[in-house]
């Protein structure tokens, strides 16, 4: 029988990394009410989930995701208007780490 491989467990890693670097960064920048140690949050975060990426999946991959998550940090100012901040990050959120986990597992290869 043939064995399948368990891609999800290693196109997490980067998901979790990405995801973090969002609610991480917002909630850091809320609760301190410093803007700058959120983006040093999001940023940091961004930089190992685009390593990570870059590793498993290749530049191409990664540049596309590390651009979803920058752009997914600048539209969820204008989404929180209309939804609320908190559920404007994670919209975001689950909208990056998806597309992490989809883009990882299908150009994955192995590290």
């Amino acid at each position: 029988m043939a064995r399948i491989p368990n891609v999800l467990s290693a196109a997490a890693p980067a998901a979790l990394t990405a995801a973090g670097g969002l609610v991480g960064g917002y909630g850091v920048a809320r609760w301190t009410g410093r803007r700058e140690l959120g983006g040093a949050v999001l940023a940091v975060a961004g930089a190992g989930a685009a390593a990570q990426w870059q590793r498993r999946s290749g530049t191409a991959t990664a540049a596309a995701l590390t651009g979803l998550y920058v752009a997914a940090f600048g539209g969820s100012h204008p989404l929180a208007k209309k939804i609320g901040a908190w559920p404007s990050v994670f919209a975001v959120t689950g909208v990056v780490a998806a597309a992490s986990t989809v883009a990882t597992a299908l150009t994955g290869r192995k590290a």
